[in-house]
């Protein structure tokens, strides 16, 4: 009784873990928790954009913000600098094309020296 119980917290732990790390955002990428701000991973071709949100999923301006997309693409990491381009966005040119869903994740220095990443599977 005890075994089931305790096997069926973990299920439902390991479910709601999974859940609330990756969901869909409104720019059709992934969005994954990095510390106190969610980021919105969107990958085309050799193009990666992190648009940045906060724990309201509204718009962070990215102004003074600085980053690092690191992805694996044919099984290598491959580190993408990110720049701030427009409103929420961040934005940088990999050396070759990532593909649609890389893996691997994303890490911001914020105009205070506050660091966070965010990881996408």
């Amino acid at each position: 009784m005890i075994l089931s119980r305790v096997t069926l917290a973990a299920g439902l732990l390991a479910a709601t873990a999974a859940y609330a790390h990756e969901t869909t955002g409104q720019h059709g990428g992934r969005v994954a928790d990095a510390g106190k701000f969610h980021v919105e991973l969107v990958t085309k071709g050799e193009t990666v954009d992190v648009f940045l949100l906060d724990e309201g999923q509204k718009p962070v301006p990215t102004s003074g913000f600085k980053g690092t997309a690191i992805l694996v693409v044919g099984g290598k990491p491959t580190r993408v600098p990110l720049e701030p381009a427009d409103g929420n966005r961040l934005s940088g040119r990999a050396a070759v094309a990532v593909g649609e869903s890389p893996k691997g994740a994303v890490q911001l220095t914020g105009p205070d020296g506050a660091t966070a990443s965010g990881k996408f599977n």
